[in-house]
């Protein structure tokens, strides 16, 4: 799905040769400073390499209109933007940013549930704990059903328990709808269980690229 090949970004990141397969979840892990959301921001061209080649779906991502990219190739920041208004607004705006249909409130509760966000569709989402928040944000990529989700730490504000029920439920909704994850996590852990790779940067470089748990 994307080839990178001699990719350099300043002085951040430094790939030689990578592929990421599609409707597999891929994991990244290192620390901080790694190169790590430099790398997905490559991903939608929110950035552009400043040597080397990077190819989504065989194509040279600098081809491709931004605009189109980035609704098959949707990024959650690891700070969700939150929109003013009710939680049913910031569903809805994800589907009108993707140019598709509104859904009706059975599946915007039904998608609120999946992710055991115990909240009425008219409730100010301003509200919501920074762990509600991530997981509405959540909720609202999964109803784009982008081609690729690029996720930078989607779950850094929940507990370890919610925490693993979230990114179990967003691995499970993937697969039934044939989707590629791609998720920067802080949990090694995390990485290993659920992800079919996980890719470990250190100071802008790959060092480790590893078939994970989930990929049995």
């Amino acid at each position: 799905m994307f080839t990178l090949k001699k990719v350099r970004y300043k002085n951040i990141l430094e790939i030689d040769d990578l592929t990421l397969h599609s409707l597999q979840t891929t994991c990244i892990v290192g620390e901080s400073g790694s190169g790590k959301t430099t790398l997905l921001k490559l991903l939608n061209h929110m950035l552009t390499c400043e040597q080397g080649e990077l190819l989504y779906q065989g194509e040279n991502i600098k081809s491709l209109d931004p605009v189109k990219l980035r609704r098959e190739v949707v990024m959650l920041p690891q700070a969700p933007l939150i929109f003013p208004g009710t939680i049913k607004d910031n569903l809805l705006i994800g589907l009108q940013f993707a140019e598709k249909p509104f859904v009706g409130d059975d599946l915007l509760l039904k998608m609120l549930d999946r992710m055991q966000l115990k909240k009425d569709l008219a409730h100010n989402a301003f509200e919501l704990s920074g762990g509600e928040k991530q997981r509405l944000a959540i909720c609202r990529i999964m109803l784009m059903q982008p081609e690729v989700f690029l996720l930078d730490e989607p779950t850094s504000a929940l507990d370890d328990s919610t925490e693993e029920m979230a990114i179990e439920k967003l691995i499970d909704f993937a697969k039934e709808h044939h989707k590629t994850i791609i998720m920067i996590t802080h949990s090694a852990k995390v990485a290993r269980k659920y992800g079919d790779v996980m890719i470990t940067l250190s100071g802008g470089k790959i060092t480790k690229v590893e078939e994970a748990a989930g990929s049995g």
